[in-house]
C-alpha cells in the first residue's frame, strides 16, 4: 500500500479533512510493521491508532525463524483482520475492546484504523497492579468469556492462544522434560474436552490492558491469537504475566474467587457447574503454558518453583486418571 493510499483510507473511515502522525507507538513483533497515531483534523475524534501489517520472514528474537513461524505470525494477523471486520457488525459486550472503525487489505498487507483507547480515557498503563487493578482485567476476561461462551470461533484460531500445541511442534522437539513432554497432548486434551468452550483472548498479558487513571476498569488490545478455548488458558497467563512465584501462588485462590463470582454475577443457569469444570482446570491451563515456555525458552524467568510443582501435580493426577 501506498503511503497517499493509506492516508486516503484514514480520511475516508473518520470522516477527517486532514492528517497528522502522531508518532509511532510500536514495532510489531519480528519487523512486520508497525502501529502509530494519527491525529485528525474536521472531525470530532482527535486521534486514532493505526496497525500496518507488512508480513516479512524477518529475524525472530529468539531464532524460531522458520517458515511455520512465519505463517504462525501471517495467520495470527489474518485472525485479527477477521476478528474486528465481524466485531463492525456486532453489538458490544462488555468486555471494552477498541472499536474499529476501518479494514484495508492488499495481499499479506493490513490496515487496522482503530479507536485511539487513550483518546477514550483509557490512557494508563502498568507494568505493576494493585488490588482494584488486578480486579478490573480479571473481570475484563470474565465479561470476554461469558460475552462469547459457546460460541464457535469459524474465522478464527480453533484454539486460541499463541502457544497451543499444534501451532507448536518445534518447540515441543525441543523439550528436554520427558514427563512433560509425554504429557502434552493429554494436557491439552483435557483443556479441549472441557463442555464449557468460549473465545480466549490469547495473548491476554499484563501489557495487553489499557486502563482508566483510577485503575477501575481497562480496555484490551491485540486480538491476534483470538480462538476457542478453556477461559483458564487467559486467566493462568494473566496471572502468570503479573506475579511471581510465591506471589502467583498465594494470589492463586483469590483469584480464581473472584473471576467466578464475577461469572455468577452475569450468568445464573449454569454457572456453580462452570466453575466446578473450569476450577479445577486452571493449574491444567498453567501446565500447558509451562510447556510451552519451557521449549521456547529454558532458562526463562517464568520457569520458577511454584511453576515447576503446579506442573508436576498435574502430570500426575492426569496419569492417576488414566489408570
Amino acid at each position: 500500500m501506498q503511503s497517499e493510499d493509506i492516508d486516503q483510507f484514514i480520511l475516508e473511515v473518520t470522516d477527517a479533512t486532514s492528517l497528522t502522525n502522531l508518532g509511532k507507538v510500536q514495532s510489531l513483533w519480528s519487523g512486520y510493521g508497525s502501529i502509530v497515531r494519527m491525529g485528525l483534523e474536521g472531525t470530532e475524534v482527535p486521534s486514532v491508532i493505526v496497525k500496518h501489517v507488512q508480513p516479512e520472514n524477518g529475524n525472530h528474537p529468539r531464532d524460531w525463524n522458520t517458515d511455520l513461524s512465519h505463517q504462525r505470525k501471517l495467520k495470527s494477523y489474518q485472525v485479527e483482520t477477521g476478528w474486528y471486520r465481524e466485531q463492525m457488525k456486532q453489538t458490544p459486550g462488555k468486555a471494552r475492546i477498541p472499536e474499529c472503525l476501518g479494514v484495508k487489505t492488499s495481499g499479506e498487507e493490513v490496515l487496522l484504523v482503530l479507536e485511539d483507547l487513550d483518546a477514550a480515557g483509557f490512557a494508563a498503563r502498568r507494568s505493576s497492579v494493585s488490588r482494584q487493578e488486578w480486579q478490573a482485567c480479571v473481570r475484563w476476561l470474565a465479561d470476554f468469556h461469558v460475552d462469547h461462551l459457546g460460541r464457535n470461533p469459524e474465522g478464527l484460531w480453533k484454539s486460541g492462544t499463541y502457544w497451543h500445541l499444534e501451532t507448536r511442534p518445534h518447540e515441543l522437539e525441543e523439550l528436554e522434560d520427558a514427563p512433560l513432554k509425554n504429557a502434552a497432548k493429554t494436557i491439552d486434551a483435557k483443556l479441549k474436552t472441557s463442555p464449557f468452550q468460549t473465545l480466549v483472548h490469547g495473548d491476554a498479558k499484563l501489557a495487553n490492558f489499557c486502563f482508566r487513571e483510577c485503575g477501575s476498569e481497562v480496555a484490551a488490545v491485540d486480538f491476534q491469537y483470538v480462538g476457542g478455548g478453556c477461559g483458564m488458558k487467559d486467566l493462568a497467563y494473566f496471572v502468570g504475566s503479573c506475579f511471581r512465584d510465591e506471589e502467583a501462588e498465594q494470589m492463586e485462590e483469590e483469584v480464581l474467587d473472584f473471576y467466578f463470582e464475577e461469572i455468577k454475577g452475569q450468568r445464573k443457569q449454569d454457572a456453580d457447574q462452570l466453575e466446578a469444570d473450569w476450577r479445577p482446570l486452571y493449574r491444567v491451563a498453567w501446565a500447558d503454558f509451562h510447556r510451552f515456555l519451557k521449549g521456547w525458552s529454558p532458562g526463562h524467568w517464568k520457569l520458577s518453583d511454584y511453576s515447576e510443582r503446579v506442573t508436576r501435580e498435574v502430570i500426575a493426577s492426569l496419569e492417576k486418571e488414566l489408570t
